[in-house]
């Protein structure tokens, strides 16, 4: 049976994907297929687990293909935290919330607070995984911050095997982190370095200020 993680993006599916990695009777992936379209786009192997946020946006078609014949997993973190992730990346001009905020939120005013479409996004996308979900028979709600407890739940409800304590392990590694800070570090220079500089700037001084 295939099982498919959801989310916003920014919630941990990075992790998952790898947590994943240590059970054997399943294969696992981060998204696989998100550059294929048509039949291809949902073609995932048999007894696999695919963790990728764009499936929000093909839930029709997930419908279609697998239906209520899946483990449906609705991957979740804070949402303020969530949407500051989102934001960091937005503000260099990268990311889902920029492709939403200049393709699907058309008209809005050119000023608006990037926090707000992070969380108009956030509340969007989790709407529309938890109407998805709500005829599953195969499903759970997991919490990033509850991962060792929730992990382990996933284990059961998939029937898991391999390793499970080098699963629950990748929960205290941190994957593709957002930069903590949008602004650019000042940079550090030597005594050397520094001279160096001073020495750059005086050769391009005119004579009369050299001889000052």
């Amino acid at each position: 049976m295939n099982v498919f993680v959801l989310s916003t993006g920014r919630c941990g599916s990075t992790t998952f994907s790898r947590a994943c990695r240590h059970i054997t009777n399943y294969t696992s992936a981060h998204e696989s297929r998100s550059g294929l379209i048509g039949k291809a786009r949902l073609d995932y192997p048999r007894d696999h687990i695919e963790a990728d946020n764009r499936l929000s946006w093909f839930l029709g078609r997930l419908q279609t293909a697998y239906g209520d014949d899946a483990i449906y997993v609705h991957l979740l973190r804070s949402e303020i935290e969530t949407a500051r992730s989102l934001v960091k990346r937005y503000r260099r001009r990268k990311g889902i919330i920029w492709a939403y905020r200049q393709a699907i939120l058309l008209r809005a005013p050119a000023g608006m607070d990037p926090l707000e479409i992070a969380l108009d996004y956030c509340h969007t996308v989790n709407s529309n995984i938890e109407a998805f979900l709500q005829d599953k028979t195969r499903k759970m709600r997991f919490s990033m911050e509850n991962a060792d407890t929730d992990f382990r739940a996933f284990w059961t409800l998939i029937g898991a095997e391999g390793n499970l304590q080098a699963a629950l392990a990748e929960w205290e590694q941190q994957y593709n982190a957002s930069p903590e800070s949008l602004s650019v570090a000042p940079k550090k220079y030597s005594a050397s370095r520094a001279a160096s500089k001073v020495k750059r700037i005086i050769r391009t001084l005119p004579d009369y200020l050299k001889d000052a």
